[in-house]
């Protein structure tokens, strides 16, 4: 029998309640698969907690959750602490003191209803973007200089190391062969002359060793506007910290929203626990009226069982959730349905559970 012990953060706003969801999900593989086991140990951690101690994890947190099999987070983010301290004190700095500098995110279209783009199919979005998790604009590197004087200056500094922007790269690279699909890079090499410049020459440099893999290399502006007009371009997407950031989200819109926005930061060594999340963030307006979309929560449960290698499963929990997508009375508003977060949730076992067993 495989064992996972599975840390829970659950957070903030709305994510102690799709956390709950994922959870769920964990307990009924467990009582299906008589291999696979899930220990879970729960976290306090995030703004509530902040306003209460001063900080968004204990000290020895990191310490705490190295060992772990795997993280599994809800939200971070809240009114009454800024985001640059919700966001740097415990998501970065996890991201950072793991090294998971692998942040993976799902361009899929699931239902074909779900996307805005008119005369867009499943067959046209259907992509993944890899996105370098570490360093690049979120390294925090910078200074703030003559505060509150009229020759103010604020310095925010972009970095791109050889080891970090490489290592990425190759992972792209080795995934787009696995999966026999094209290599997109996107940068913007045309106004950052050091930083993106770089990453395109070591795009290039890499990609000699991968001839079998056809690439493409588009400018970030260009890109976005095909993320809209054109996503059927794309099959593999590697980019910087940054722009995968906001292209995702591009993503996202595409696909049905926030609400089925999943990301696995992951430690592709495996020297430490890497950690899953649906993306859609903490939601405080919805916080609490039991209305919010756990699907996410439930993708990036798919995203957990594909990296601790029973891909069956994780193929299992996404063909489930397509399946859902087609009762739009079973899912949450919004959606366009009724059904509250634990109602979805328990629809979800059901749908599992006959996935599994016609599967089987």
């Amino acid at each position: 029998m495989k064992k996972y012990n599975i840390a829970l953060i659950p957070g903030d706003g709305i994510g102690p309640e799709v956390v709950d969801e994922g959870v769920k999900v964990l307990k009924a593989i467990e009582k299906l698969d008589p291999n696979l086991a899930f220990t879970f140990t729960q976290f306090p951690w995030g703004c509530e907690y902040y306003l209460e101690h001063g900080k968004m994890m204990d000290d020895d947190g990191i310490d705490k959750l190295r060992t772990f099999d795997s993280i599994y987070l809800g939200a971070v983010g809240y009114p009454g602490v800024p985001d640059h301290i919700s966001l740097w004190d415990l998501l970065l700095r996890i991201r950072k003191e793991f090294d998971l500098y692998v942040n993976i995110r799902p361009i899929t279209l699931l239902n074909g209803s779900l996307t805005p783009l008119k005369d867009k199919t499943t067959k046209d979005i259907d992509f993944l973007v890899i996105r370098e998790n570490s360093e690049g604009e979120y390294a925090g590197a910078g200074d703030w200089l003559f505060k509150g004087k009229p020759e103010e200056v604020v310095l925010q500094t972009g970095v791109f190391s050889r080891k970090g922007t490489e290592r990425i790269i190759r992972y792209a690279y080795e995934e787009a062969r696995k999966q026999n699909k094209t290599l997109t890079s996107i940068s913007k090499g045309n106004a950052l002359n050091y930083s993106m410049v770089f990453w395109d020459e070591v795009f290039e440099d890499v990609g000699k060793e991968y001839p079998d893999v056809e690439t493409y290399s588009y400018l970030v502006d260009a890109a976005s506007l095909y993320f809209v007009s054109n996503p059927e371009r794309f099959e593999i997407v590697v980019t910087s910290n940054l722009f995968g950031d906001i292209l995702t989200d591009i993503g996202a819109a595409i696909t049905g929203g926030m609400g089925l926005a999943t990301g696995a930061n992951v430690n592709p060594e495996q020297e430490f626990p890497s950690m899953f999340e649906p993306v859609h963030g903490s939601a405080p307006d919805i916080a609490g009226q039991g209305i919010a979309n756990p699907l996410a929560a439930i993708w990036s449960i798919s995203q957990m069982m594909d990296f601790f290698g029973e891909e069956k499963w994780g193929a299992v929990i996404l063909e489930s959730i397509k399946d859902i997508l087609k009762e739009t009375d079973r899912l949450t508003p919004d959606l366009g349905g009724e059904a509250t977060t634990s109602e979805l949730g328990d629809y979800f076992i059901d749908v599992l559970e006959k996935n599994y067993t016609t599967n089987k």
